[in-house]
């Protein structure tokens, strides 16, 4: 499995005005319904529910947060690029400015823990997660997404 698989370009997008964990939810929500078309309250419930059981915030600004939901048929993700960093009750207490939600279907059970595994050794590389920073159009954040992992892969 590879980025490409899970994220197309119009997933991934640059945002200025999060200014809450709560606001930062809705934008990834509305992502996806943008790029996927699925329903964004729907998106955020399963969302919200994911993180009452512990916070997806998993340190060095970055977040993943994930939900399986019953409405879909694979793996996808969005991506987004924080401007301003908010709190996201990360493990470190450190704000988050990089955000890829994955969504998986209820019965991915494998296929959803892969995608996890592969965003996460993504954006623990701190060489991409600067590049990512350093960089506010969404088709070049989109090519480093998709260009670390292919390296990383090889």
């Amino acid at each position: 499995m590879d980025l490409q698989e899970i994220l197309v370009p119009e997933a991934v997008r640059v945002v200025s005005g999060a200014s809450s964990k709560k606001r930062l939810m809705q934008e990834i929500a509305d992502l996806a319904n943008a790029a996927y078309g699925y329903c964004s309250s729907t998106v955020v419930d399963a969302l919200q529910e994911r993180e009452s059981l512990g916070p997806t915030g998993v340190g060095h600004g970055v977040a993943l947060p994930h939900a399986r939901m019953g409405e879909i048929e694979r793996v996808t993700g969005v991506f987004v690029l924080l401007e301003k960093p908010v709190d996201f009750n990360a493990v470190d207490r450190q704000p988050v400015d990089l955000a890829f939600g994955l969504f998986a279907p209820e019965d991915a059970g494998v296929e959803h823990l892969k995608a996890l595994a592969l965003v996460s050794r993504t954006l623990r590389d701190k060489s991409i997660c600067a590049k990512l920073r350093a960089n506010r159009d969404p088709a070049t954040v989109y090519a480093i997404l998709t260009e670390g992992l292919s390296v990383q892969a090889a």
